[in-house]
């Protein structure tokens, strides 16, 4: 029973380190320079799509 608990207190644990580090470095990702430019140029890219 001790073992089970151990096991899904890890996973639980795992899964919030997982959802923080990964929006850390979403967001850190987003607000960066080069972030911003490769959203800009994808927005522009799709918007050339829809008028062809």
């Amino acid at each position: 029973m001790r073992d089970e608990m151990e096991l899904i207190m890890k996973l639980l644990l795992f899964a919030i380190l997982y959802v923080v580090i990964e929006t850390a470095v979403r967001q850190g990702i987003n607000t960066s320079v080069i972030g911003k430019y490769v959203k800009q140029d994808v927005t522009k890219a799709s918007k050339q799509d829809l008028d062809d």
